[in-house]
């Protein structure tokens, strides 16, 4: 897949949620891929990208805070993320290392420590 890697594409990919990104990443230039560029089912595109479209639920926005039971809701959004990479990874099979990038945000805003 092609990229801005030294060598213009690459095989090493991370699933990864962020707000107004589709959820297929280079794990090492860090380019956004567009899911259509993504050799995987349309079924499995949808599920990734409503999994993706759900990123950030745990922070109110308006507030720039948590949301009640924030990391609870962040935790079971990094639980689906770790299914759907496993499906990516099955899908996309040995040509494509496929790695999972769990969100960290509410842990920031609520000030815990990793």
């Amino acid at each position: 897949m092609q990229c801005f890697c030294k060598h213009k594409e690459t095989d090493d990919l991370k699933v990864e949620g962020d707000v107004g990104a589709d959820p297929i990443w280079c794990n090492i230039c860090g380019y956004n891929f567009d899911i259509e560029e993504v050799p995987i089912s349309e079924d499995l595109k949808e599920e990734v990208m409503r999994w993706a479209m759900m990123y950030g639920e745990w922070i109110d926005w308006n507030k720039d805070t948590l949301r009640p039971n924030g990391i609870e809701l962040e935790n079971r959004h990094n639980k689906l993320g770790e299914q759907l990479t496993e499906k990516v990874k099955k899908e996309l099979g040995a040509k494509f290392k496929v790695s999972f990038s769990p969100s960290t945000s509410a842990r920031l805003y609520s000030g815990l420590e990793f």
